[in-house]
C-alpha cells in the first residue's frame, strides 16, 4: 500500500475513493478504515456522508482531507509492506499523531517505510535513516541519533525550536486579541 504526499482521488464519493484499497471490502470494514484515518468527524458533517462526490482529484478536498482519504484506502487494503511519502505532511500535529497511533496498530506484522521531513512523523521507528546528499549519513533510534549529536539531532532541535516559536506567536496573537 501505498500513500504518497500528493494524493490521487477519483471524481466519485469518499466510499468509492476510500474502497478503491479493497473492492471487496464491507461497508464495515470502509467505515472502520475511515475511522482509523480520522475522516468519521469530516463524514458525520458531510451531508452526503460517505456518499459525498469528492470533485476532480479531489478537489473538494483539503490537502490533509485527501490524505487520510489515502490512508484509509491502504489501512482497507492490508498490503504486507505499506510506504508513507510524506503521507501526514498537510495534516496538523494532533491529527497526525492520532493517525500515527492508528497506524501502529494497523501496520502490526507489516512492513512499513515512511518517508518525512517532519521528524516528530519518524520517532517511533524501528530504525530511522538519514540521507545526506543521496547518501546514507546516520542509522539508528531516535534518542541514539539525538545522542550521536549529527544531523539528526541538529534537524530534530531545529525543529523543536521553530515548533516553540509557533506555538509563542499562536499565544501571542490569542493574547493580543484578548486585549
Amino acid at each position: 500500500g501505498i500513500v504518497p504526499q500528493d494524493t490521487v482521488l477519483f471524481n466519485d464519493t469518499i466510499l468509492y475513493n476510500i474502497r478503491y484499497g479493497r473492492v471487496d471490502a464491507s461497508d464495515a470494514e470502509v467505515q472502520d478504515a475511515a475511522r482509523l484515518a480520522q475522516l468519521d468527524g469530516l463524514i458525520a458533517r458531510l451531508p452526503d456522508g460517505m456518499a459525498t462526490m469528492v470533485g476532480e482529484r479531489g478537489l473538494k478536498l483539503s490537502g490533509g482531507e485527501k490524505q487520510r482519504v489515502a490512508i484509509a484506502r491502504a489501512l482497507l487494503k492490508q498490503p504486507k509492506i505499506m510506504v508513507f511519502d510524506e503521507a501526514t505532511s498537510a495534516l496538523d500535529t494532533h491529527t497526525e499523531r492520532e493517525i500515527q497511533a492508528a497506524l501502529a496498530r494497523a501496520a502490526e506484522g507489516c512492513t512499513t517505510l515512511v518517508i518525512a521531513h517532519r521528524l516528530s512523523t519518524v520517532v517511533d521507528a524501528d530504525e530511522i535513516i538519514v540521507l545526506d546528499q543521496g547518501r546514507i549519513a546516520e542509522r539508528g533510534r531516535h534518542h541514539a541519533l539525538l545522542q550521536a549529536g549529527g544531523l539528526y539531532a541538529a534537524l530534530w532541535h531545529k525543529q523543536q525550536e521553530a515548533r516553540a516559536a509557533e506555538n509563542e506567536d499562536s499565544v501571542g496573537v490569542l493574547s493580543a486579541a484578548g486585549d
